[in-house]
């Protein structure tokens, strides 16, 4: 009886202690499914808004890959997991000090283009390797509170030819389990980028592994 009630007070014990550690301590990424449809899931990732992806849709290191109305099959941070309604799956830290990692996956045209979050702001992106910084339109820098206006002003080329950006830092930018600070940007005025140009003042920071439809980032610091 003394052995019972010692190892139900230490099961309770590790509980608790568990429940108090940070998310990151745990699993990089959480995924709920709260709905199912034909091709298409409600999942709440990290404990965020729900969201509908459609099948090859991905969204912050999470990719639809088949849904019906019985389960949803998913790539999480590069591992497949199957879930049911009301199910849930994480993908765990190798060790608490793992370095954060997201694996995105081309669209039809080839390219990756995913969601990051610029000083909490969620926005699209496209991986540029060709831009030498990030590069935004005016729009999406007001979105992601970036006072661009007092930048230095700067001569960029574009599609369009020569045009006048300007310089600002970022002070937070998120992809996937990947956070970023005082990031180089540059900042146009109108609507052109039409996603945010992830370049290479962000890529540089992060190792690139590149494989068939998959590109694998990895901070390296």
């Amino acid at each position: 009886m003394v052995y019972s009630n010692l190892r139900q007070w230490m099961l309770i014990t590790l509980s608790v202690f568990a429940s108090l550690l940070p998310a990151t301590a745990l699993a990089n990424t959480r995924v709920n499914i709260v709905g199912l449809y034909s091709n298409k899931a409600v999942v709440i990732i990290n404990n965020g808004k729900p969201r509908t992806l459609s099948v090859g849709q991905t969204v912050d290191g999470v990719k639809l890959i088949a849904a019906d109305s019985s389960s949803a099959t998913l790539v999480i941070e590069g591992e497949t997991k199957k879930l049911g309604m009301g199910q849930a799956a994480s993908v765990a830290d190798a060790s608490t000090n793992s370095i954060p990692s997201v694996t995105l996956y081309a669209n039809a045209q080839g390219h990756f283009v995913s969601e990051c979050k610029i000083n909490g702001a969620a926005l699209k992106f496209l991986i540029d390797t060709g831009a030498t910084t990030v590069a935004l339109n005016s729009g999406d820098a007001k979105f992601a509170k970036i006072d661009y206006k007092k930048g230095e002003p700067v001569l960029v080329g574009t599609a369009n030819g020569v045009v006048t950006a300007y310089k600002v830092t970022i002070a937070n930018l998120k992809i996937g389990g990947i956070t970023l600070h005082q990031v180089e940007g540059n900042v146009l005025e109108g609507g052109s980028p039409s996603i945010v140009l992830m370049g290479m003042s962000a890529l540089s920071r992060m190792d690139i592994k590149h494989q068939s439809v998959t590109m694998t980032l990895t901070k390296k610091y």
